[in-house]
């Protein structure tokens, strides 16, 4: 369905959009920063994260997906908190 034409009558969208049809991770200000050693791969930041730019490997986290992670820093606020491996800084420019 590339047209509106060819949208369904009611306003029914059959499918949401995504933000891996689009590179989405220009307009980052802060990126995430995986401490490893930290890390306890309780991979709440995978479910957490609303674009799915959390990396994993083996049911691991590896790493984030920065061509698609918009910086919201969700990943960070939900790592948990005796933890702290997640940390957001400032993206270069």
């Amino acid at each position: 369905m590339e047209h509106k034409k060819e949208y369904p009558l009611g306003g029914v969208i059959p499918k949401g959009g995504t933000a891996h049809d689009y590179s989405t991770g220009g307009w980052r200000k802060l990126r995430p920063v995986l401490d490893k050693s930290k890390c306890t791969n309780c991979l709440i930041c995978w479910v957490m994260c609303p674009d799915s730019a959390i990396i994993t490997e083996d049911g691991k986290m590896a790493g984030f997906d920065l061509d698609h992670c918009k910086g919201c820093g969700i990943c960070a606020v939900e790592c948990p908190d005796k933890v702290k491996a997640i940390k957001m800084e400032q993206e270069a420019e």
